[in-house]
């Protein structure tokens, strides 16, 4: 059990290390708007599908608590979209706030979608 902790541990510390440095580059092209947390969302949920597909379809169980828990845990920023499209919706960008969060679960779900189809495709 300790060891399962550990992964997952070690696997969240890597992917917040990931978002962190995708929110840098992301403040330098589009200051203003959380692109960083939307790209992260996304990659995050295609990372997700196709992980699971291929954890599921080759026997890779034994690496969903480092894979999926830890460094897509870590990666993933649920709760700095809230905030963020909080914070656009204080400062008067309802319509952005709106459009953000509209394009945030829509597309995450889309993401999921396509990699869990690809993973489906590549490792049944």
């Amino acid at each position: 059990m300790t060891q399962i902790f550990l992964q997952v541990a070690l696997g969240g510390a890597m992917g917040s290390a990931a978002r962190h440095g995708v929110n840098i580059l992301a403040g330098r092209l589009s200051p203003g708007f959380p692109l960083g947390t939307l790209a992260v969302n996304i990659a995050g949920c295609l990372a997700m599908g196709l992980l699971a597909a291929a954890l599921a379809h080759r026997g890779g169980q034994h690496l969903a608590p480092f894979l999926l828990t830890g460094v897509l845990g870590g990666f993933t920023t649920f709760s700095a979209f809230a905030l963020d499209s909080l914070t656009l919706w204080e400062r008067g960008a309802a319509g952005t706030a709106l459009g953000y969060v509209a394009g945030s679960v829509l597309l995450s779900l889309a993401a999921v979608m396509a990699g869990l189809a690809l993973g489906r495709g590549l490792f049944a």
